[in-house]
Parts: C-alpha cells; sequence; structure tokens
C-alpha cells in the first residue's frame, strides 16, 4: 500500500464521524481538500519544495487519529513543569489537535480579542479558514485541511493593541484506546488561524512538547492575515523528543505597512520540517525570519521558506542559522521572489552553518528570482567547522576545549537570539541554548515533557 493510500481509506471510510465533530467552516472545504489530496499523493523527493525530506516514508507508519474527538486525559498543568523563568505570558493550552477550554489564564484580553476554538467562532472561520493554505499546492496542506476537526483562533479587532504576550502550549499525549489495548502511535492535525485587522498588534509565541514516550506525527497549519499597519511576532519553538515527526505550514499574508517578526527555534526534536510561505501584498510591509536549529544524533531538520515580494517599497530579511553535530542533518531552502512590478525591494536572505563532525550534513541552496529592475536583493551561505585557531587561543588561556567549543557554539547561534523581540523569551532562550549545547536540557528538575 502506498504512504497515501490510507489516508485515502481512512477518510473514505471516517468521513462521517469527522464531519460530525467538526464546524461547518472546517467541513466546507473538506471534500476538496481531499480531493486534491487523492490527486497529488505525497511529495517525492523530486518536487523542488520537498528535496530534502522523504515525506512519503514519514508518512508510511500506521498512526492512530482520534477521530472520534475522546476526551483526553490530561493536565496541562503538571504536566508543563518546568525550571526556566517565568515568561509573564497569557498561558493557553492545545492538547494534541485540540483546544484545551479547562485551564484559561487569569487575565482578561482587550475587548474584542479572541483566543479561542475555532468552533466557537463560526462566522470569523468561514470568513479567512483555508483561503492562504491553498490545498490544491502542497498535499501535507491538503491531508491536514481534510482531517482536521478543531483550531485555534486568534483574532485581534481594528486598532488594539494586546500588550501581553500570548503563549500557546502544544502538548502531544497518546491515549489508550481502551483499558485492554497498548496506547497507539499518534497522528495529530493541529490548525491555526491569526487575524490582525488594521492596526492591531499581538506577540504569539507557541512551544512544542511531548508529554508521553511515544512515535507521534503531527502536522500543522498555521494562516496569519496580517492587516494594514498590524504587528505580528511569531514564535514557534520546538522541544519534543527524538520520536517525534513534526510537519509544520505557515503561511502569511502582509498589507501596507504591516510588520512581522516570525522566529523558529529548533531544540530537541527527531525529524522536523517547516514550510514558510510569506506574501507581502501592500507597499511597505517589513518582515523579518529568523532561525537558530542545534541538533545532534539522528536528527532531522528542514527549513524552506518562500518570500513572495508582490509590490513595491517592501523589505525581507532572512537569517537561519544551524548548529549540527553526531550525525544530524539540516536542510535549508530559501527563495526569493521578486514579482514585476515590485520596485524598491530590499532583500537579504543568509544562512550560516556549523558542522561538529565529520558525520553531520548541511544541505543549503539559497535562491532568487527577480523580475524588476530596481531592487536591492542579496543571498549568502556558509557551512564550515569551528575555528581551530579561535579554540587554540582560548586553550592557551586556561579554557577547557570542550568549555571554549561551547563558548563559540553560544556565540554564533546568539546573533539570532538577540533579534528576537519578545524580551523574557530572549533571555530564557539563552539559559536553554546553553543547556542544550551542555546535554542538559533534558534534565529539568520535575519536568515530565521531555523525557
Amino acid at each position: 500500500m502506498s504512504s497515501e493510500q490510507q489516508y485515502i481509506d481512512l477518510y473514505e471510510q471516517a468521513r462521517p464521524t469527522i464531519f460530525g465533530h467538526a464546524p461547518e467552516a472546517m467541513n466546507a472545504v473538506r471534500d476538496e481538500a481531499f480531493a486534491h489530496f487523492k490527486a497529488q499523493g505525497f511529495p517525492s523527493k523530486k518536487v523542488e519544495r520537498y528535496k530534502y525530506t522523504d515525506v512519503q516514508r514519514l508518512f508510511a507508519p500506521d498512526y492512530g487519529v482520534n477521530l472520534s474527538r475522546l476526551e483526553i486525559p490530561v493536565d496541562p498543568y503538571e504536566a508543563f513543569r518546568c525550571d526556566v523563568p517565568n515568561l509573564s505570558t497569557s498561558l493557553y493550552f492545545v492538547v494534541n489537535d485540540a483546544f484545551y477550554s479547562k485551564a484559561l489564564p487569569k487575565s482578561h484580553l482587550p475587548e474584542g480579542v479572541i483566543v479561542d476554538s475555532m468552533r466557537n467562532h463560526p462566522d470569523l472561520v468561514s470568513r479567512y479558514y483555508a483561503r492562504l493554505a491553498r490545498t490544491a499546492d502542497d498535499a501535507v496542506t491538503a491531508l491536514n485541511t481534510m482531517l482536521a476537526q478543531d483550531g485555534l483562533l486568534v483574532y485581534v479587532p481594528r486598532g488594539v493593541r494586546v500588550d501581553r504576550a500570548i503563549q500557546v502550549i502544544n502538548i502531544l499525549k497518546a491515549t489508550p484506546q481502551n483499558a485492554q489495548r497498548q496506547v497507539h502511535d499518534l497522528m495529530v492535525n493541529r490548525r491555526v488561524l491569526i487575524v490582525l485587522e488594521e492596526r492591531a498588534e499581538i506577540k504569539m509565541l507557541f512551544c512544542d512538547h511531548a508529554a508521553d514516550d511515544r512515535n507521534f506525527l503531527g502536522t500543522q497549519v498555521i494562516e496569519a492575515y496580517v492587516g494594514e499597519d498590524a504587528s505580528l511576532d511569531l514564535y514557534c519553538l520546538e522541544e519534543t523528543h527524538n520520536k517525534n515527526v513534526r510537519l509544520s505550514n505557515v503561511y502569511i499574508d502582509q498589507q501596507a505597512s504591516s510588520r512581522v517578526n516570525h522566529n523558529i527555534i529548533t531544540l530537541h526534536n527527531g525529524i522536523t520540517r517547516n514550510k514558510l510561505d510569506l506574501t507581502l501584498s501592500g507597499e511597505g510591509a517589513e518582515c523579518g525570519c529568523h532561525a537558530c536549529v542545534i541538533a545532534d544524533k539522528q536528527q532531522w531538520v528542514d527549513n524552506n521558506t518562500l518570500i513572495t515580494h508582490r509590490v513595491s517599497h517592501c523589505t525581507s530579511n532572512q537569517l537561519y542559522k544551524y548548529v549540527l553535530d553526531g550525525q544530524a542533518t539540516g536542510a535549508f531552502a530559501g527563495r526569493v521572489l521578486v514579482e514585476h512590478g515590485a520596485q524598491k525591494t530590499s532583500s537579504q536572505m543568509t544562512n550560516q552553518n556549523l558542522t561538529a563532525t565529520n558525520e553531520a550534513r548541511m544541505y543549503t541552496q539559497p535562491m532568487l528570482e527577480i523580475y524588476a529592475d530596481d531592487v536591492k536583493c542579496a543571498h549568502g551561505s556558509t557551512v564550515g567547522q569551528l575555528n581551530d585557531a579561535a579554540l587554540f587561543y582560548m586553550q592557551q588561556r586556561g579554557i577547557p576545549r570542550q568549555e571554549a567549543r561551547l563558548l563559540l557554539q553560544n556565540a554564533f547561534i546568539n546573533e539570532v537570539i538577540d533579534k528576537m523581540q519578545l524580551e523574557p523569551l530572549r533571555d530564557r532562550l539563552h539559559y536553554l541554548v546553553e543547556k542544550r549545547f551542555r546535554g542538559e536540557l533534558n534534565k529539568c528538575a520535575g519536568c515530565k515533557l521531555c523525557k
């Protein structure tokens, strides 16, 4: 059986169950998504945007899917205990792919702001859902759209600024099918819809954790509409484990004079693929896209970006940095598309990488595609090892070699962390990154997530 056939069979057999447990706004596009998935199948490595990750292999195992929406027995506050500093955020939880309404923050949101399940806001969801994440263009997005039954809605009305950052803890939790059977490996299809109207501002932090020592496969689709003169800071932090497979597709559309700061932090994982499609649709829009990746053992991290400059006077900056140890594999493929008429475009794309061993592998492919003649665009990539002269210099001054390596790796990654606008997160990441390099990240006292 091909990788996609089990999902085709699943949908055809479970369609009434899926429709019965999902809101109408999500059901309205479900059959079309299924048709697109059935026609495409999973992309092979011959597809340009998937050339570094074998998606067909990732989806080949038989994962359980909670289509009947069985309640997951979990206390998120008990599960999410760690010895890192408090970020002073409004804390929300998503358990697998469902908004957890039993543990909400005590602080009140500004009037009109919504952070809630999609099923409670049908008008907003029907207006925006699946408009950016086109299922005809991507099979993973199509699969997510045909199977997702709930989602997180974040809405900020015109002129409203949310001063307190919104932190969403995504908890992966396997659950027994019944008392006599073992816990299944689990597939999760998570959906997020972010809508910012004119002059709206918000900072969002998504933290991915795994509460069970099981094999997880997660697909995630985030759609973000950023209105005129609006501001979105979006941070995605992964601290799961080596049995986790995560495929995240992020779609962002920016209107005139808007600002987006998009950040990816991969500290602990199994196999991760992040895809970003960001479109600058209004003049004067700006985006900064940053990522830091730390991987070792056999971990795999693939970041793929497409930044489209559709109109003139827009700015984009990308900085992606990897530190790879052991037999880890990293990949970065970034493409900047400057369309006809997008004059006065300014774009910079940089990918820098450290391979700490001879077995680590890094693939990098920065690309520019320009159809306008009055632009300022540049790209560059480097792959190298730690500077032997710097290591020798530090050792001559009494710093042990292992400590010198750690200091140099920290300095390399800190360039990305220092660009992050959320100050409490910046401080936390400096702490977490040092623990990660020391091999102590999964040894937090009392933490049940990273074992």
